[in-house]
């Protein structure tokens, strides 16, 4: 995202500054452009309701004053100061005429521009909507006498150091000329279970290009950016981080290096989010602070079976060293869900975060492309010197083909843990060893894993066994004395 550009026309949307480089240049003109319930509207009045100085107007030729009014107040804006020019059909405002943005001696009918210099003599206020500019096309002759109207008004607002944002339904005739019209467009949109934003043209800046999730609520618009790792970065040593299992330390050669992605991979029960918890729980003793996006289980049984084998976790969310969100995936687009990452990293200075687990997270994305996303949060993060742990469950228990992900994103990590569980002397035993690490050398043998009350154990190196990845281990061959 470039840098913005000069003096910005302020909007209290959440988000959009951002997508728009800081917001609006003034004095230009802005299409807002979408469907039905996209949130047009819901724009147009947190604009007006952004201005400093409470002044604004706005001219509706779709919804009455009193509607525009009660819509705001529902979101809590309030547009005391805002004065309305109502051209909304039944309005009394002469509505058989034909309306026109012309001077008085071009045209009869309703003269728009007369009505704004009636209300602001001395020129019109600095913010001005108008909602619906597409509805006039229904009202005009012809396209051409359309455009020449609607130039000869924004030229007028524009020239008189007004900023003007005006909405159009997508698809009609008046929105495909209106786009030619405008300094920029902002196009909304439905995709399936989410809305976005989109800009298409921003002249004299730059803008966050591509899709973006945006939510209205009882509070309004929000806007959530699409995250581009790229644009986010901040200096940190690649150490090595330790778990504080002696044994597993020197498996791992070390610990895990700070600002990469760990995958911690194996089937369900065997340990994998107790061993997350625990380079957590360290990171804490060095005073820094982890956050778990947990999709499947709850604070209370997380908290209790982490206590239950060492793993003080109520002590750490109440010093402020770990925080456990729960996320109902179904509830967050991509998009929001990276938003909560990069809140706690870049406010509340996260320094490593874990996601319990991939396929949790698989049911927020839906439909989208799990490695994009993955790899667009993973990279962040990186970026930005936090330390990732992804928890994998594979489906088999023993047996099958060992793979560390289900969604081919194994490249993303630059260590790879597996836990597996074995059936050795008569009963279930849990093994664990590194499959991977980019960023150092690593004890290449298999350790027998425990979760005990005392908390987590990691054995000797198990020798003369084979088959272990499989889960049916059997003692090897010794070798022949004379050879």
């Amino acid at each position: 995202m470039n840098e913005p550009h000069g003096e910005r026309i302020h909007v209290a949307i959440p988000g959009l500054e951002q997508v728009l480089n800081g917001g609006f240049l003034p004095g230009r003109s802005y299409l807002v452009s979408g469907g039905p319930g996209t949130g047009k509207t819901t724009l147009g009045l947190q604009y007006l309701a952004s201005s400093s100085d409470g002044n604004g107007l706005l001219i509706s030729l779709g919804e009455s004053e009193r509607n525009l009014r009660a819509d705001a107040h529902r979101i809590g804006l309030s547009l005391d100061g805002i004065s309305v020019i109502d051209l909304s059909p039944g309005s009394g405002a002469q509505s058989e005429a034909t309306y026109t943005l012309l001077e008085p001696w071009e045209a009869e009918g309703v003269d728009i521009r007369s009505q704004v210099e009636a209300l602001f003599p001395d020129g019109p206020p600095k913010r001005v909507f108008i909602d619906a500019l597409s509805q006039l096309r229904q009202l005009m002759p012809d396209a051409y006498q359309f455009r020449k109207q609607v130039m000869g008004l924004l030229e007028y607002l524009n020239g008189a150091g007004a900023t003007v944002v005006y909405t159009a339904e997508h698809g009609s005739s008046a929105d495909e000329d209106l786009r030619y019209l405008g300094d920029g467009i902002l196009e909304l949109a439905y995709r399936e279970d989410r809305r976005v934003l989109r800009i298409l043209k921003f002249r004299g800046s730059g803008f966050a290009e591509g899709e973006h999730t945006l939510r209205l609520g009882d509070r309004g618009m929000q806007v959530f950016e699409r995250l581009m790792p790229g644009e986010h970065r901040r200096a940190y040593e690649a150490e090595e981080l330790p778990c504080g299992i002696e044994e597993l330390d020197r498996l791992s050669g070390g610990g895990v290096t700070r600002g990469t992605v760990t995958i911690i991979s194996g089937p369900t029960g065997v340990g994998k989010t107790s061993l997350g918890l625990q380079y957590m729980h360290e990171a804490a003793r060095r005073g820094e602070r982890s956050v778990v996006y947990t999709f499947e289980e709850n604070l209370g049984t997380l908290r209790k079976r982490c206590e239950t084998i060492g793993i003080p976790v109520s002590d750490m969310l109440a010093k402020g060293s770990l925080s456990i969100d729960e996320v109902e995936p179904l509830h967050y687009s991509p998009d929001e869900f990276a938003w909560r990452v990069r809140t706690e990293v870049e406010q509340e200075g996260a320094r490593m975060i874990m996601l319990d687990s991939l396929a949790g997270f698989r049911q927020s994305v839906r439909d989208a492309d799990i490695k994009a996303h993955t790899h667009a949060l993973c990279h962040y993060l990186s970026n930005m010197g936090v330390t990732v742990l992804l928890i994998n469950e594979q489906s088999a228990i023993a047996g099958e083909e060992l793979r560390p992900s289900e969604d081919d994103i194994n490249y993303l990590a630059d260590t790879i843990i597996l836990l597996r569980y074995m059936e050795l002397d008569g009963g279930l035993r849990k093994a664990i060893g590194i499959l991977k690490k980019r960023t150092g050398d690593f004890e290449k043998t298999l350790r027998e894993f425990q979760i005990t009350s005392d908390g987590l154990r990691v054995g000797a190196p198990l020798y003369g066994l084979r088959g272990i990845l499989q889960g049916i281990p059997s003692k090897t061959a010794p070798l022949d004395a004379t050879e």
